[in-house]
C-alpha cells in the first residue's frame, strides 16, 4: 500500500533519494500544496524559486514555476545556482512572499531536497510545514497520488522573471564584514566550494575587496567527488592540503547550498563548528559592541554559554533546526545564533544559516587578532576557565534498536553511565547533564535515517570515554 503522504518535512525541508521518493510526481504534489498554502494567505503573492547544482535541479525549478503560475502566483526564477542565504536575503530585500529552493544542502549526491521559506525569509516553522503536508494529503485524496501534469517546461518555453542575486547579496556582505581589516592584514586564504553554490561568491567577494584567495572545487560536479558536499573533516582533506601548500592563514569552505561553513586552521587542522560559533560570538560582541545574548541548539556546545557569561550575557537554547534561531534573529534578541552542524547568522542579517558570511567573519577575526584559530580557541578556554570538547556520533541502527533506545531515554534517571545526573532536558530528544559539567544527548535525525549521539566533556579523552560508554549503553537497549 502506498504511503498516502509522501512529503515529510524534517528540520530543514523535505529531502529524498532522487528517482526513489524525490520524483517529478512528488515535486508536483509538494509545490501544489505550497501554492495552496500561499494563496490561502495572500492574493497576488510573489515566490522566488532557487536551486543548487545537483542533478535535475534546473528541471525541478522550472516545474515549480509552472505550477506556481497555474495557481496565479507571480514567480521569480534564479538564473543559475544560488546560495540559500542569498535566496533568504532576496526575500527580505524585495519583500517577497517566500521562496522554494531545490537543494539537499550537505547530503550526498543521491539526495535532492526542497526548502520552503515564508515572507520572513527564514526556514518554514512546524505549523507551516504541517499545513503543507496536510494539503498534500488532501490533494492525493482528491486527485490521486501521481499527478502527471504539468510537464517539465523546456528551458526556452518558460515565461517568468529571471533574477541573479549575486551582486545584491555580496553588497550586503560588504556592509556586514570589515573588509578593510582583511585587506590591511595581507593574508592569504584558500576557499573550497565543494562543487556547490558558494563558488564565485566566497572567493569572488574576497578577491573583489583585495584579499588574496586561492579557490578550489568551483566547478559543477553532480556527484560531488563521490563524497557529497558536506563540510566534514574527511571531505576537507584536500582543502587542508591546499592550505599548507599555499601558506594560507586558513581554509574556508561552504557546503552544497552554502548555508554551512567548514574551517581549516593554518596548520591543516579541521576546526569544530562548535568552537567556531563561540569564537565568532566572542569576536562579534567585542568588535560590534552588541552586548546581547547568544543562541544555540540543544545539541550545540556549551562553550558559547561560557563565552556569553564572560560578557555578562545569557544564552537561549532551542530545539535542533535553524528556524528556531531565526525567530530570535527576527526579534532582535541575540548577537549571534548557531548550531553545531555548522550553521550561523548574526544580528541584522537573514534569519537563516549563512556559511559565506561565517567564513568571512572568521577570516576577519583571524586578520584582526593576528592569531591562528587554534591559538584563539586556547585563549577562549583560558578566558572562560575550562575546556569544552564536543563529539557527535551518527549511529546507524535498525528500527528496533532505535525504538528501544528512544524508549529507554524516556525514563528519568538520577545516575547514568556511573555519573550523577543533575538535570534532564527534553527540548529535542533526551539530554542528560552530569555533575562534572559533561553531558550527552540522544535524538533522531530530522534530515537522515540516523540516531544521533552528542556528548561534551572537558578534554578530548574524557569526551571519547563518554562517547564510548554512551554508545555501548545505547546498543544494549
Amino acid at each position: 500500500m502506498m504511503n498516502p503522504s509522501p512529503i515529510k518535512f524534517g528540520t530543514s525541508g523535505w529531502r529524498g533519494l532522487i528517482a526513489d521518493d524525490f520524483t517529478c510526481a512528488n515535486v508536483r504534489l509538494a509545490v501544489r500544496a505550497i501554492a495552496a498554502h500561499v494563496t490561502a494567505r495572500k492574493k497576488n503573492a510573489a515566490i522566488l524559486v532557487g536551486y543548487d547544482p545537483r542533478f535535475y535541479s534546473e528541471e525541478f525549478s522550472r516545474l515549480a514555476v509552472a505550477i506556481l503560475q497555474e495557481n496565479g502566483i507571480r514567480t521569480l526564477l534564479c538564473e543559475t545556482f544560488t546560495p540559500t542565504p542569498a535566496v533568504a536575503y532576496e526575500i527580505q530585500r524585495s519583500k517577497l512572499d517566500g521562496a522554494i529552493n531545490f537543494t539537499a544542502s550537505h547530503n550526498p549526491a543521491q539526495y535532492h531536497g526542497l526548502k520552503f521559506s515564508g515572507p520572513d525569509a527564514g526556514p518554514a516553522l512546524p505549523e507551516v510545514t504541517k499545513d503543507i503536508e496536510a494539503r498534500v494529503a488532501e490533494i492525493i485524496a482528491r486527485d490521486g497520488a501521481y499527478p502527471k501534469t504539468p510537464a517539465v517546461p523546456a528551458a526556452g518555453a518558460l515565461k517568468t522573471e529571471r533574477v541573479n542575486l549575486r551582486e545584491t547579496y555580496l553588497r550586503r556582505l560588504g556592509e556586514l564584514v570589515r573588509f578593510d581589516v582583511l585587506k590591511k592584514a595581507k593574508m592569504k586564504f584558500v576557499t573550497d566550494a565543494l562543487h556547490g553554490c558558494g563558488a564565485g561568491y566566497l572567493d569572488g567577494v574576497l578577491a573583489q575587496h583585495g584579499v588574496e584567495v586561492h579557490a578550489m572545487r568551483t566547478n559543477r560536479d553532480t556527484l560531488f567527488d563521490g563524497t557529497g558536499p558536506d563540510v566534514s573533516a574527511e571531505n576537507l582533506v584536500p582543502l587542508a592540503k591546499a592550505v599548507k601548500e599555499n601558506g594560507a592563514a586558513a581554509g574556508l569552505a561552504t557546503d552544497g547550498d552554502a548555508d554551512r561553513f567548514g574551517m581549516i586552521d593554518r596548520d591543516g587542522t579541521w576546526i569544530q563548528p562548535n568552537h567556531i560559533l563561540a569564537l565568532a560570538y566572542d569576536y562579534i560582541v567585542e568588535t560590534r559592541g552588541w552586548n546581547m545574548a547568544a543562541a544555540r541548539s540543544v545539541a550545540t556546545s556549551q562553550l558559547i554559554d561560557a563565552a556569553a557569561t564572560a560578557h555578562g550575557q545569557k544564552t537561549y537554547q532551542t530545539p535542533v533546526g535553524f528556524k528556531y534561531i531565526g525567530q530570535l534573529i527576527r526579534e532582535d534578541k541575540i548577537a549571534l545564533g548557531g548550531e553545531e552542524s555548522a550553521g550561523l547568522t548574526i544580528r541584522g542579517h537573514v534569519p537563516e544559516k549563512d556559511g559565506i558570511l561565517a567564513c568571512l567573519l572568521v577570516a576577519e577575526m583571524i586578520a584582526a587578532r593576528g592569531a591562528s584559530l587554534g591559538e584563539q580557541i586556547r585563549a577562549l578556554f583560558k578566558k572562560v576557565g575550562r575546556e569544552f570538547w564536543p563529539v557527535r556520533e551518527n549511529l546507524h541502527l535498525s528500527d528496533e534498536q532505535k525504538a528501544n533506545a528512544v524508549k529507554r531515554v524516556t525514563v528519568d534517571a538520577t545516575t547514568l553511565l556511573g555519573r550523577k545526573v543533575v538535570s534532564m532536558d527534553r527540548t529535542d530528544g533526551a539530554k542528560f547533564c552530569f555533575d562534572d559539567g559533561s553531558w550527552m544527548l540522544l535524538r533522531l535525525s530530522g534530515t537522515e535515517p540516523l540516531l544521533r549521539l552528542y556528548v561534551e566533556a572537558e578534554s578530548p579523552s574524557a569526551s571519547a570515554k563518554l562517547t564510548n560508554e554512551a554508545t555501548k549503553w545505547i546498543l544494549q537497549a
